[in-house]
């Protein structure tokens, strides 16, 4: 397993030491946690726009249609908002 090192604000920091305390778990383990679920979620959130995209895509699937202009229409615009 590979080790990294961060940088994070105090009040950040205080929080996932409270945090681990309360659970029972190490700083690291709570950050491991904290990052599998952020991408799982993510996936989930894809999935669920890929389904609205395919569901209002008048039937286009894979590389058909008219998907990439759905998609385009359909990106989170920048700064994520």
């Amino acid at each position: 397993m590979a080790k990294v090192m961060i940088s994070l604000p105090d009040d950040v920091l205080g929080w996932l030491d409270r945090e681990a305390a309360a659970r029972a778990t190490t700083r690291s383990g709570l950050i491991r946690e904290l990052a599998e679920d952020a991408r799982g979620e993510r996936s989930r959130r894809r999935a669920e726009i890929m389904r609205q995209i395919n569901a209002e895509g008048e039937g286009a699937r894979g590389h058909g249609g008219n998907v990439a202009e759905l998609v385009k229409a359909n990106r989170p615009k920048w700064p994520k908002q």
